[in-house]
């Protein structure tokens, strides 16, 4: 990015993504959530493009999750990409387990396993495409805050 901006392009027109490959080791989601933080910092001052509090904690969110079963259920290594993409953030998790992921029915007598649940009540959109090894989960997340609903009068 930064030979771009010596190049004479305008910043807000280089793409902003950032990726990062984790083990499944302690830590892990904490530093998935602190890439997420750092990224969405970094959108807002770079790019000058709103990113409301929300949106910076529900893409912290996501990753945590898909980071999360990706550590839990993928034997080996595991990657994260973040990308602006318009007015949202795609988060893309990728794993080696080639089992895709099948939201359970609600029960809230359930304890764990509300993640999937969780990611899709969240995000604008969310799907699983299996790779030649393993899978990639897509989520997006919109930078700003829905519109509130209209009340009748």
């Amino acid at each position: 990015m930064d030979g771009a901006a010596h190049t004479g392009e305008r910043l807000r027109d280089v793409p902003v993504k950032v990726s990062a490959e984790y083990q499944g080791i302690p830590g892990d989601i904490a530093r998935g959530r602190e890439l997420a933080r750092r990224f969405l910092a970094r959108v807002r001052a770079a790019q000058g493009t709103p990113v409301s509090d929300r949106a910076v904690e529900v893409v912290q969110l996501v990753v945590s999750e898909l980071l999360t079963n990706a550590c839990k259920y993928a034997p080996g290594p595991s990657l994260v990409d973040l990308e602006l993409a318009e007015d949202r953030v795609e988060v893309t998790v990728w794993d080696s387990a080639p089992t895709l992921p099948v939201p359970e029915t609600a029960d809230p007598a359930r304890i764990g396993r509300h993640g999937l649940e969780i990611v899709m009540a969240v995000c604008e959109s969310f799907e699983v495409h299996r790779e030649p090894v393993g899978k990639r989960m897509r989520a997006a997340v919109g930078l700003t805050d829905p519109a509130p609903l209209a009340h009748p009068a």
